[in-house]
Formats: structure tokens, C-alpha cells, sequence
């Protein structure tokens, strides 16, 4: 009988170890799911290879992230990060057909898995809740910047990500005005996270894979 591949095997790329472990009896307590849960669901609900490793890259990003925030104790919850940034655009494809929103169709979806904490997250993925906590730097927020930093697989500055947007959504005087309050709103979030932590936005694209 062949070797049951491992969990890095199965997702595609290495798990990103994590700042502490208690994060374990706080996922235990919450209903967090854990990164092997997070690919079936991916699987189940049937978001393609291409998504996945988008995904895949918001990960990475946004674990390092959490990583070095966590070490000035800014308090974030590693599992949520992962679960969050893993799942985030578990329903992108399947919003494609509905019209729906990809963000709240996603936060439907896992809410109806019992993953209240992960689908608040997912929900504002695209667009942080206004009034938001703008001292600390939320797991939230940590996902919403880290997707916009990532194009397709490649991780990009915030100018070069909007500008693919603008090129992509922009069709309408309205849609690039709301891009461009969004860049300005994601601008202030990376001014925001970059003063707690000794080290530049250009460096995100020398994380390794």
C-alpha cells in the first residue's frame, strides 16, 4: 500500500509554522478549521487549482504577517488568519453564476459549517467593516490586505494590484471611483500594519514559497 501523502502533499505547498501553539485550545474552544479541513471544504465545494493557489499565496503572506505582528504582541489568533486567508475565496467561482457577492456568498457558507469567526473574516475580505478598529491591527484586516497584495499567484504592490483591478472592474465612472477609495482605504490599513513591524511592503515579494 502506498504512503498516505502528508497534509503539505495534499495542499500543495508547506505549512507556515505557526508564532505560538495555544492558538490549538483556542481553536478547539472557537471551531476553527484547520488547515486539512480548509482543503476538503476548498475541494468539496469545488473551487479550482487556479484559486487555490491564489489562496494559497494570501496564506503566505498573511501568516508572515501575523508572525511578526505577534511578536510585538499585537495579539492576533494564528488560526483564524489561516483558516481565513485558506478560505477566502471558497466561493468566488460559484458567485460567477449567482451574481452574489463572492465575499458574503463565501461568509454564508462557512457560517453554515459553524465557522462564525472565519466567515466574519471572509465576509470583509473585499471591504473592511467602517469603524472598524483602527489602533489594533485585526485578524480582518491582516487577510483583507494580505489578498490585496496578492495578483493571481504573485505577490504585487497595492499600486500594481489596483491597477489590475481598475483594468479588470473599471468599466464604469462609478466602479473606478469606488477602486480608488478602496485603494486609498488599503493604503492607510499598509501605513498601518508597516508601523508596527521593522521591515518594508517590498519585502512581501521575497517571502518564499
Amino acid at each position: 500500500m502506498p504512503p498516505h501523502p502528508s497534509l503539505a502533499d495534499l495542499l500543495g505547498f508547506p505549512l507556515i509554522p505557526r508564532p505560538f501553539r495555544c492558538y490549538d485550545k483556542i481553536q478547539s474552544m472557537k471551531k476553527i478549521p484547520k488547515p486539512e479541513e480548509c482543503f476538503l471544504l476548498l475541494q468539496r465545494y469545488g473551487v479550482p487549482p487556479n484559486v487555490v493557489e491564489h489562496s494559497r499565496k494570501v496564506y503566505q503572506v498573511a501568516m508572515f504577517l501575523c508572525k511578526e505582528l505577534n511578536l510585538l504582541d499585537e495579539g492576533l489568533e494564528p488560526g483564524l488568519v489561516e483558516a481565513a486567508s485558506l478560505l477566502h475565496d471558497i466561493a468566488k467561482v460559484a458567485s460567477f453564476k449567482t451574481g452574489e457577492s463572492h465575499s458574503q456568498a463565501g461568509a454564508r457558507l462557512l457560517q453554515e459549517q459553524g465557522f462564525d469567526e472565519v466567515a466574519e473574516i471572509v465576509r470583509q475580505h473585499v471591504v473592511l467593516d467602517s469603524g472598524a478598529d483602527h489602533g489594533r491591527v485585526t485578524e480582518a484586516a491582516l487577510v483583507n490586505y494580505a489578498d490585496k497584495r496578492v495578483q493571481h499567484t504573485r505577490v504585487v504592490s497595492l499600486a500594481e494590484r489596483f491597477e489590475d483591478l481598475r483594468e479588470r472592474y473599471g468599466k464604469t465612472p462609478e466602479a473606478r471611483a469606488w477602486l480608488a477609495s478602496l485603494e486609498g482605504e488599503n493604503r492607510l490599513l499598509e501605513a498601518r500594519i508597516f508601523q508596527k513591524i521593522p521591515i518594508l511592503p517590498e519585502s512581501l515579494a521575497r517571502i518564499p514559497d
